[in-house]
């Protein structure tokens, strides 16, 4: 499945060049990705939706493929990465949307529908539960907080803070990296016998990332050789460090969003996510933390056996769940 079967293009918004691919027509329906992926990842989505009464866009995020990517690090703030959302929905000529997001893609939906309720009318996740907005003292911050939940251990949002160390260990070997992580957070991990349950991103100090992962012979069910190759080509063409730099702003998070701390989301929502996923925070105290905090939280589906890439793991599944989510609203 490539983007030629897509319609595509180019929206000019929040002071950047955005990426779009898109299929169907009817009230429009927004897919965020995340790291280290592409609109690609909801290549099974934009097919099956835009096929159902909806017009279903997938974003390059900013920092992405063929969307700017800004040099300055405090360009991917949260703030600016749901501007650039909002404005995509203004740019596609449409009023209101709902809006989807999986791993970094989801901290963007879901703050993309709280901060703006006049434009989406509901937001569904996968992967990574809402956290609402949080205040911490002025002396700490969220990589303080991170730091010391890792104790003795690395922690991967710990290690992509410094600029170029991650950069170095993840581009040495593309088509490793890419198939490793692909495979080290799936569902596959487990069903193959490899780690009990899913891995959440510790590791020891002194390692890198690069070698945490497993690197299969074969590729995993729901992977085929094309969809690697997508992503190893387009990873090689514009490196990690765009990705990389929404990690870079995960302390600045609770100050951007110090206005907003105590609200909640009220629209319709929805949340999937995979038995084997604990890559994002995606724990049951998380999980019972969100549902407290959706007054309108239509599902929390679980997809047994499933890891941290979902719609491409669970493509029909993950459709099916979200068509019977759209229709309800």
């Amino acid at each position: 499945m490539s983007s030629k079967q897509f319609k595509q293009g180019i929206l000019h918004t929040n002071g950047i060049e955005i990426h779009y691919v898109e299929k169907g027509d009817g009230p429009l329906v927004l897919f965020c990705h995340g790291w280290p992926e592409s609109w690609y990842s909801w290549r099974h989505q934009i097919e099956e939706i835009g096929s159902k009464g909806y017009r279903a866009v997938a974003l390059h995020m900013r920092g992405y493929g063929k969307t700017t990517k800004p040099e300055d690090v405090e360009a991917y703030g949260i703030t600016n990465l749901v501007g650039d959302v909002v404005g995509a929905v203004k740019e596609l000529g449409e009023s209101e949307a709902v809006v989807v997001g999986h791993d970094w893609g989801g901290p963007v939906a879901w703050y993309s529908a709280l901060l703006r309720p006049d434009v989406f009318r509901g937001v569904s996740v996968l992967s990574v539960p809402f956290s609402p907005p949080l205040t911490l003292p002025h002396d700490v911050s969220l990589n303080d907080v991170m730091s010391l939940t890792a104790g003795d251990r690395e922690y991967y949002r710990l290690f992509f803070q410094e600029p170029g160390i991650a950069e170095a260990d993840l581009e040495r070997n593309v088509r490793d990296t890419m198939l490793g992580i692909l495979y080290s957070v799936s569902g596959n991990i487990v069903a193959d016998g490899i780690h009990t349950e899913g891995w959440d991103g510790h590791f020891p100090k002194g390692e890198t990332m690069a070698e945490q992962f497993v690197v299969p012979e074969t590729l995993p069910e729901w992977l085929t050789q094309e969809d690697l190759d997508f992503y190893v080509k387009e990873n090689t063409e514009t490196g990690f460090r765009g990705g990389l730099n929404w990690y870079r702003n995960i302390k600045r998070i609770p100050s951007l969003l110090a206005p907003f701390a105590g609200e909640t989301i009220n629209q319709p929502s929805l949340y999937l996510y995979g038995e084997h996923d604990l890559i994002a925070g995606n724990t049951a105290e998380a999980i019972e933390v969100m549902k407290e905090s959706l007054p309108d939280l239509r599902g929390c589906i679980q997809f047994d056996g499933a890891g941290h890439w979902l719609q491409q793991e669970r493509a029909q599944g993950v459709s099916s769940e979200l068509l019977n989510f759209l229709k309800s609203i």
